[in-house]
């Protein structure tokens, strides 16, 4: 997860999201009051593409936080119309971790706010996540254990301690254990290859911001 610092004003988000987009966006113009799905790329980062929309839109919603509905309505009122639509299909869902998590719909956005705890032991954690693999133009799905590609850990709901899990991408540092905003997408971790055990629903999170 990549930490995001929202914007507390609307004239720093218009200005930072209409933004003109990368250079070889010759046909997108900053500060026109339209706002395109390359210049929210841009503003998302390098490694984000303009084709990844729900990680866009997670971004995007992530970082309006702070702003006051009235002036997060200017904002999306000046998406494109194809990136509002993209906006309305994955705008993420708010939750706590006491919430029940399990009725989510696989794959939708979220955003879970609690306090995250790292689970430093590989006993005391594993199932398997389906990972995507091209082979020229046909796609299969392989499963590998969750902590070959993400530290685990329990997010823990402020008030009653109840705790759902997170993935958060290694080689992006430790999250700190204080109250955090983590957006990301809902998946199914199983417990083995050939369980018949139900699937723990978890978090794989793209960003947090600090309370």
């Amino acid at each position: 997860m990549k930490e995001i610092t929202p914007y507390n004003e609307l004239e720093t988000a218009l200005t930072e999201l209409d933004n003109g987009g990368r250079f070889y966006n010759i046909l997108t113009k900053a500060d026109d009051g339209n706002i395109t799905s390359a210049e929210l790329s841009k503003a998302a980062g390098a490694a984000t593409m303009f084709t990844d929309k729900q990680k866009m839109i997670i971004y995007l919603e992530m970082s309006l936080l702070d702003l006051e509905q009235e002036n997060k309505d200017k904002v999306l009122s000046s998406l494109s119309d194809d990136l509002f639509t993209s906006y309305k299909k994955y705008q993420p869902k708010y939750f706590v971790p006491s919430d029940d998590i399990n009725q989510a719909e696989i794959s939708s956005s979220a955003i879970i706010t609690g306090i995250p705890k790292l689970i430093e032991s590989k006993d005391e954690f594993s199932g398997f996540i389906m990972i995507p693999i091209m082979a020229g133009n046909v796609t299969t799905f392989s499963m590998i254990p969750i902590i070959e590609l993400f530290n685990i850990y329990e997010l823990k709901d402020v008030e009653t301690g109840k705790d759902i899990i997170i993935a958060h991408t290694k080689g992006d540092g430790e999250l700190p254990e204080i109250p955090l905003k983590c957006g990301g997408v809902i998946k199914e971790l199983k417990k083995g290859k050939n369980t018949k055990q139900p699937a723990t629903i978890f978090l794989e999170g793209l960003y947090f911001t600090q309370l």
